[in-house]
């Protein structure tokens, strides 16, 4: 049995650095970290042109269990559309979409961007 490591806090909140300058040199401006409401919580909000963009941060520096692609479960989906249809309360005619930045190392060259990862309508 592999014991379970806690989350270290200072490799997620330099990945969700990494991630959020990453998406600005795509274009992409981050207007919100961390939201959070009982439930759920988004690493980063960003804006696209007139879209807002949910994004999920996911580091994993090991492949054990699928890496960072599998550790998006349909339970952790469901707690970010969460918590996106809370924030959608102050703008409920946003077009908007879930992106996820997947990472097994804390460089650029081991970012893996999906746009539209996942739906709401999945749920």
């Amino acid at each position: 049995m592999i014991p379970v490591k806690p989350k270290d806090t200072t490799d997620g909140a330099r990945a969700e650095a990494l991630a959020a300058s990453f998406l600005q040199r795509h274009g992409l401006r981050v207007i919100e970290h961390n939201f959070r409401v009982r439930g759920g919580e988004i690493d980063l909000i960003c804006r696209d042109g007139n879209s807002l963009v949910f994004v999920e941060v996911r580091l994993r520096t090991h492949r054990e269990f699928g890496g960072a692609s599998a550790s998006i479960s349909p339970a952790k989906r469901r707690r970010l559309i969460l918590a996106a249809r809370h924030y959608l309360v102050r703008q409920p005619d946003a077009i908007c979409r879930f992106d996820c930045v997947l990472m097994d190392g804390l460089t650029e060259a081991n970012i893996e961007w999906l746009r539209n990862a996942f739906s709401a309508d999945d749920m």
